[in-house]
């Protein structure tokens, strides 16, 4: 058997190919499915046990050798004739490259951060998993709030609650716990929320919200930094809007509309016939939540807001189905080559 293998050796070694043909016949008698190293591996059962290791380990020298010279063999086939004194013909078309592209929630929490960057904001990431004080109970939420419900909330354990954070509040929590006025700061990130998946909702999206902490913040500032975002994010002409509302986290609270992008504010399906559109929530941060963090609410006030990327994204370009975002389709994906 010994002798087999020297052999098998020695014609590998010394194979050479002259064309095509004597390169395929090298690759059907040492690499294709039926080989001559096939007989070989079987023949291992044979072999007596104190010799078995030293005969599969010849084995397999044998047979990386083989394929190390059919690569060898290929280049040698490849390369001939194509030296670098080849002529090359410059009337050829060029090979056609596929460009990718950033995904359309990934373009648009850029331009999200780009627009706040400008005016001094700074960028904060925290935890998806978050405890209950930093996601409920520094946020004001009291005891029976309904968001501290299975039905709303991913729970992964209970007594203590630790939960799939339900929006990025968390982290301007975290934020205020570790820094000193002034603040100014977006919290990009996913959330989780249990949600029925549909065109309009989902149970995993990203939000963006951002914090403006500082002596002598007002309401005032907080309409004016929104008008400045809708404004760069959309066109110049979008009109915002401010409706009282309710969240426990911001006092006094207001729900964020702007003029419909699809219909202009004529009136369609996507903002119901109103001409508006919601795209977030705002307020001036409530005086519990400061002293929560340890921040003086006698001194400082400040202001946050939080939208969804996913739905900014929707009204900037004009996509009425959420679940676009996550099928990875490529016809949808395309669409996207120029952001």
């Amino acid at each position: 058997m010994a002798n087999k293998i020297e052999e098998l050796k020695n014609e590998i070694e010394n194979w050479v190919c002259e064309n095509q043909n004597d390169l395929e016949e090298y690759r059907l008698k040492f690499i294709g499915r039926k080989n001559v190293l096939v007989d070989l591996f079987s023949e291992i059962k044979n072999v007596p046990n104190e010799e078995k290791k030293a005969f599969g380990q010849s084995v397999n020298e044998l047979k990386q050798l083989a394929q190390n010279k059919f690569q060898e063999l290929i280049d040698s086939q490849n390369t001939q004739g194509q030296g670098i004194d080849a002529p090359v013909d410059l009337t050829l078309p060029a090979l056609e490259t596929e460009f990718g592209t950033i995904h359309p929630l990934t373009a648009t929490r850029q331009r999200f951060i780009e627009i706040f960057e400008r005016i001094g904001f700074n960028v904060s990431e925290g935890p998806e998993i978050e405890d209950d004080w930093h996601n409920f109970t520094a946020l004001n939420f009291p005891e029976n709030h309904p968001a501290r419900e299975m039905q709303d909330t991913f729970f992964i354990e209970k007594n203590p609650d630790i939960a799939l954070r339900t929006h990025t509040s968390s982290v301007q929590i975290r934020v205020m716990e570790n820094e000193k006025p002034p603040i100014r700061t977006l919290s990009p990130g996913r959330v989780f929320r249990n949600e029925a998946i549909s065109a309009r909702a989902h149970c995993v999206f990203h939000q963006m919200e951002g914090l403006y902490v500082d002596e002598n913040v007002s309401f005032a500032d907080l309409k004016q930094t929104l008008y400045h975002f809708v404004q760069e994010m959309f066109a110049p002409n979008t009109e915002i809007r401010f409706r009282p509302s309710y969240f426990p986290f911001t006092e006094p609270s207001a729900e964020i509309d702007i003029s419909c992008q699809i219909c202009h504010g004529d009136g369609c399906n996507v903002c119901k016939n109103t001409g508006w559109v919601e795209i977030g929530g705002a307020g001036m941060v409530d005086p519990n939540v400061l002293e929560n963090c340890g921040i003086d609410s006698q001194k400082y006030t400040g202001f946050a807001f939080g939208m969804g990327i996913e739905r900014i994204t929707m009204l900037k370009y004009g996509i009425k189905d959420l679940r676009f975002f996550t099928e990875n389709d490529i016809r949808f994906l395309k669409q996207f080559k120029m952001i």
